[in-house]
This record gives structure tokens, C-alpha cells and sequence, in this order.
């Protein structure tokens, strides 16, 4: 099936988007496009695929992030996504983590982009499917454009047509990942530049992006938006989403409407895995911030966060938290 254009997107992100949370995510948005977590070229080269490639297919449209640099890893493992039936095969040239440095990928392949290049080469040949890259702005200290005019030139000559732009600099060392997405500055123009420029290309801008308005004036100048933790923390911000950027009318899922439907996915995955293969709060966690902001949210937060309560793998315990809001109405 061939999708609309990205233009939004929910970021990847490590412990946090797994395949729980995109099925929790689709019962909000129909049409916004889903990431996994980066999946390393080596988990699937030499590790259980099934385990890390495993989705619902409710979950598409859906993107596969690999992390890696050799050409060859990279083909094959972009090869197993487009046979696993995954919508697009996306490179990570933005983390900044140490540990992901050290595997010679994600931002520090910035440093290489004739190395990208082959790279992305290499997964085009080996698939029909989309291959994108997801990258910052610039390392370190370097703010010059030149930097990253000249990555996105020089990959998309070997023919990547879509860039995810996560506009900050990346700091290799001296900061956490989780400093890396607050302290070095935002500067949005640099994408809107890219676009000018690369007219013809998929530019994607992401970063510190919250509401929808801040969403439409983004997309005055670039293709797409991608959403980090803003979705994940508070994922009823997306369900307006398919109305107002994809002009979808069909209404939205009420916030209990959502935990209804994930019940039945919840049932069949615990009979699938059994108690000790998968815990209720393997896929609840993600559920928290659903009531982000409403009378009773905390109870309904304190309810999905008892143990004691998780341990029994009672599903129903959705709709028991959701009356926590109507006790507080």
C-alpha cells in the first residue's frame, strides 16, 4: 500500500516506542507515520529477528530505524525490513550517546558522509522500499550551514530523498543524551534553509515541537513534522492530528475509547506470551500520560503504576483507571 507523505511523524525513541506503545499511538492517529526504536544492524544480522522486527499490522504506516555503518549489515538488515513488510527503512545519523558512538553510528556518521552515502547506496539496492535519514544540524560546535548542505548533497546523490532534520547540533562529548535534546539551541531556520535549497527533497523538521500550531507554522516551510516526547508524554495531543493536517473527519477515539480498544491487543498478548513472557506493565507504561491534564489523572496514573495491581494481568484494569477521571468529574 502506498501512504501519504510524512507529514507527521512520532520520533524514535530507545525504550519508549516499541511495538506496546505504536499499537497504543494508531488508536489515536490512523495517519500519522510510526518509528520503531533503533534497531542495531547487529541484532539483526546476528540476533533473534523475529523478536526485534515483530509488529501488528495496525501499525502501519511504519518505518524501521537501523543503527549501523557498514554497507553490507546495513543492506541485508534493510532487506529483512522490507520482507518483514515495514513501510520505509530509516538510518540513525543522530543519536549522540556515547554507547552508539562506539558502534561507529548514529550523529557521529556525520563526520563520514561519504560513508553515509554508501551506506544508504547500499540499503536502495538491496530494497523498493523508502530509505530516509534522520540526522542533526551539526557536531559539536560547528554551526556552519556548509556542514550540513553538504551531508544532505552528498547522500542525496546516492539517492535519499527524504531527511529527517532534528534541529540541534549534536555534542559528542560532555553531555547526555537527554542534554543533547535541551541544551545545545534550536534553530529551526537551518531546515527551513535545507528546504530552500533542496527543494526537490523530503525535508522533516524535529525538535522541542509541542502543539499543533507550532505543527502549522512549521509546515509553512518544510514537508513533515516529527514528534518526540511531546507524543509520548502526552499522546492525546495527536488526536486531532488526522482532522486538521490530514483532513480526516472521521472523529477521533475518546481517551476511554482508546483503552477499550487496547484491551482485546492486551488479552491476546499475554495468551501469546504468558505471564512470565510479557508483564501487563510492558505495555501499560506507555499509557500513562493519556489523561494528561484531567480531573483524576493522577488517580488514573497511581492505579496503572501499582504493582501489586499490574501483577495480576487483568486488562479490565484500563477501564477501572479511566473511572478514577469520572469519580474526579
Amino acid at each position: 500500500m502506498k501512504y501519504r507523505k510524512r507529514t507527521l511523524s512520532t520520533a524514535p525513541m530507545m525504550d519508549w516506542t516499541d511495538r506496546h506503545c505504536r499499537v497504543f499511538h494508531r488508536q489515536i492517529t490512523k495517519h500519522t507515520w510510526l518509528y520503531t526504536e533503533m534497531v542495531t544492524t547487529g541484532a539483526l544480522v546476528y540476533g533473534d529477528v523475529e523478536r526485534h522486527l515483530r509488529y501488528d499490522d495496525v501499525e502501519h504506516p511504519i518505518a524501521l530505524q537501523l543503527g549501523g555503518s557498514d554497507p553490507v549489515d546495513l543492506a541485508k538488515s534493510a532487506k529483512l525490513g522490507e520482507q518483514w513488510g515495514y513501510d520505509e527503512i530509516n538510518l540513525n545519523c543522530g543519536c549522540p550517546s556515547e554507547r552508539v558512538q562506539k558502534g561507529a553510528f548514529g550523529a557521529c556518521l556525520m563526520q563520514e558522509r561519504q560513508l553515509v552515502a554508501d551506506c544508504v547506496k547500499a540499503m536502495r539496492d538491496a530494497v523498493s522500499i523508502d530509505v530516509t535519514v534522520k540526522h542533526r544540524i551539526g557536531i559539536d560546535h560547528n554551526e556552519e550551514y556548509g556542514f550540513v548542505r553538504d551531508f544532505i548533497g552528498t547522500i542525496a546523490d546516492a539517492g535519499c530523498r527524504t531527511f529527517i532534520v532534528h534541529a540541534r547540533n549534536a555534542v559528542l562529548k560532555g553531555l547526555s543524551p537527554k542534554e543533547n535534546r535541551e541544551i545545545p539551541p534550536l534553530r529551526y531556520e537551518v531546515a527551513y534553509q535545507l528546504k530552500r535549497e533542496f527543494p526537490d527533497l523530503e525535508i522533516i523538521i524535529n525538535g522541542g515541537i509541542k502543539t499543533d500550531d507550532e505543527i502549522a507554522t512549521h509546515l509553512q516551510h518544510v514537508d513533515g513534522v516529527m514528534i518526540g516526547r511531546e507524543a509520548y508524554h502526552n499522546p492525546y495531543v495527536m488526536a486531532g492530528w488526522d482532522a486538521r493536517f490530514y483532513g480526516d473527519a472521521t472523529p477521533p477515539k475518546t481517551r476511554e475509547q482508546v483503552l477499550e480498544a487496547m484491551i482485546p491487543y492486551i488479552r491476546a498478548e499475554l495468551e501469546r506470551y504468558g505471564p512470565l513472557g510479557l508483564r501487563l506493565n510492558s505495555i501499560t507504561r506507555h499509557m500513562l500520560g493519556l489523561m494528561a491534564g484531567l480531573p483524576g489523572a493522577r488517580g488514573y496514573r497511581q492505579l496503572l503504576s501499582d504493582s501489586r495491581r499490574l501483577a495480576a494481568g487483568n486488562p479490565d484494569l484500563l477501564l477501572e483507571a479511566a473511572g478514577k477521571l469520572r469519580l474526579a468529574a
